[in-house]
């Protein structure tokens, strides 16, 4: 990738040159990073809705401090595998929680603050992204549904949001295990969010959560065992509905 050819630093080669002790080193230079995170970000696939998601913009409720002080907390271990990366005990995130809580924001958050660092990462839609691979068993289908299992598989770092949202059956099982065991084995991170309850995540997440299926169910319980391997779970406090809160601010 070209660095910017105005940079008044580098003047377009990339890399900044300096002297020390009769050798010269080479650095990259601050503009090949932001070119480079530019093209990764356009290529991210994230949808227009959670393009400028930030821990910035991410909105704690004003009028319940308790709320407040859960998704601060939040908030804090998000920007802290930010920050850290690669340097964490795990490679990936989960977050855990009841739909409105803002899982998705602070997942996309997180996947753009590593891309600004010059890390490749995609977002995918759980459900989406096992309806294009179903696709690509179609003779019909584009090459980009043809392209998409491999790339799931093989993407630096990949984002799957509302894991578990379809109705589980052996090819999906069977699917799903596939693309997070090989991404757990080739220590390949993995970011997700789900509304899905789990005994590992304590009943008193969810209130009536005897009534949902599982995250093992939707799943399955060899996906859900790497997963519970390869992630940190963060798990949301129990809030009003992040849309509405994000529309009255």
């Amino acid at each position: 990738m070209p660095a910017d050819p105005q940079c008044p630093r580098c003047h377009g080669a990339g890399f900044i040159y300096t002297e020390r002790d009769g050798y010269e080193t080479a650095a990259r230079c601050d503009c090949y990073l932001a070119q480079l995170s530019a093209q990764f970000e356009s290529a991210s696939r994230i949808p227009p809705r959670y393009q400028q998601a930030s821990f910035e913009n991410f909105k704690l409720p004003e009028n319940n401090p308790v709320a407040r002080q859960g998704l601060a907390t939040v908030l804090l271990q998000a920007r802290a595998y930010a920050r850290d990366y690669p340097n964490t005990d795990r490679p990936g995130l989960l977050f855990v929680g009841d739909p409105g809580t803002g899982k998705t924001h602070l997942a996309v958050a997180t996947l753009r603050i590593l891309i600004s660092r010059g890390f490749e990462g995609l977002f995918f839609d759980y459900q989406r992204l096992l309806e294009q691979i179903r696709s690509s068993y179609d003779p019909a289908s584009g090459q980009t549904d043809r392209d998409v299992y491999r790339t799931a598989l093989d993407s630096p770092l990949l984002l799957l949001d509302d894991l578990g949202a379809q109705r589980i059956t052996d090819w999906t099982e069977d699917t799903v295990t596939s693309i997070i065991t090989y991404r757990c084995n080739h220590e390949l991170p993995l970011i997700a969010t789900t509304n899905l309850p789990d005994a590992d995540f304590g009943s008193h997440m969810y209130e009536g959560s005897r009534m949902k299926r599982s995250l093992s169910e939707a799943i399955g319980a060899r996906a859900q065992s790497r997963i519970f391997e390869m992630c940190k779970v963060i798990k949301m406090p129990a809030v009003e509905d992040y849309r509405k809160r994000s529309a009255r601010a």
